[in-house]
């Protein structure tokens, strides 16, 4: 039976990117508004007042003591963002970014990102940084992506922290550098996000750029594990499962296995395969084994496709047709719960 390393522990950094627009970092960090009345808010932002227009269009937004309306939330950043208001520039920017209260237009968002980001806006810097990598509304460019990506990591800005670090790692833009990978990572993963935190434990667990160190792999996955980051759900599980910085505990592997793959993990689905066709930490189970193998393949391609299904087939020898038919069911219904 094939068991796959968690994805975190064979390449780094897990993920591939280096910056992407769905990441949790295109929202702002502190800018709600201050307590005040909406009336109040109301008056100060039509007599011109840029950040109560921008404290509205966050209302409006977020959907704050006024119905949730992008198309109102823009019209405010507007009028904030051409009086020069940078977090209205940025507002403005990611709304064009993701087509929201406006058309999206890559293009756009990047005139306004940059217009906040020469005002020093860590946020506008890091989704210029984004831009640069992607090729939105730019020529896509490496070193360019890793200029902003600087400017915004030198403020503090974990988002950026993080993937200048991954660019360091893969020297991409930068030359190729664990010890400064290592550097940004660390940064990042100190205030608490979670990717850095995965990628800061799969240096420990790999002894790059830091000396090896399974424990400590551990206790950075934990971290972000408890926040239900899948990745280092899974590594938490293949942790347990070979007793690489904490004792062999099958059970507990599962445990996190199956969190992991509850929040679509192909790996984490493979591996649950692995224990129920094994009866590692949890009873053996062949209509168990077949159902996460088959959930598994259905998301997955190539070769790693190729290995789900040689698993799922392996775990049909053992079944009636009926129970191969319970099995599909079960994946069905799984599926269904859990939309893609």
């Amino acid at each position: 039976m094939h068991r796959p390393p968690c994805r975190a522990l064979n390449l780094l950094p897990a993920s591939g990117r280096i910056g992407a627009y769905t990441d949790s970092a295109m929202t702002e960090q502190n800018t709600d508004p201050p307590e005040e009345s909406l009336e109040h808010l109301r008056a100060r932002a039509e007599a011109g007042d840029s950040e109560a227009q921008y404290n509205l269009g966050v209302a409006y937004a977020e959907g704050t003591s006024v119905p949730q309306d992008a198309a109102e939330a823009v019209r405010w950043y507007r009028l904030a963002a051409d009086q020069g208001y940078t977090h209205a520039q940025f507002r403005f920017g990611l709304a064009y970014t993701l087509g929201l209260g406006v058309p999206q237009d890559a293009a756009e968002a990047v005139r306004w990102y940059r217009l906040a980001a020469d005002q020093d806006l860590a946020e506008a810097q890091y989704s210029l940084g984004v831009s640069y990598a992607n090729g939105f509304g730019v020529p896509q460019d490496a070193a360019e992506a890793a200029r902003w990506y600087r400017l915004s990591a030198d403020q503090g800005y974990a988002h950026a922290q993080f993937h200048l670090g991954d660019m360091y790692r893969q020297g991409v833009g930068v030359g190729q550098d664990d010890a400064e990978a290592v550097r940004w990572y660390r940064l990042s993963a100190d205030q608490g996000y979670a990717h850095a935190q995965v990628s800061f434990g799969t240096m420990y667990a790999k002894g790059v750029g830091v000396p090896q160190d399974n424990a400590e792999a551990v206790r950075w996955f934990r971290l972000a594990a408890e926040q239900r980051d899948a990745e280092a759900q899974c590594n938490l599980g293949f942790m347990h499962t070979h007793g690489r910085g904490v004792p062999k505990d099958d059970a507990e592997a599962v445990r996190w296995f199956r969190l992991a793959a509850a929040q679509g993990a192909t790996t984490a689905q493979v591996h649950l395969g692995v224990h129920y066709a094994t009866g590692q930490g949890v009873p053996e189970d062949d209509v168990q084994a077949y159902m996460w193998f088959n959930l598994a393949a259905s998301r997955l391609t190539g070769k790693e496709r190729e290995s789900a299904v040689r698993n799922r087939d392996r775990a049909a020898d053992g079944l009636t047709p009926e129970q191969i038919a319970e099995a599909q069911r079960l994946a069905r219904e799984w599926d269904a719960a859990h939309p893609r």
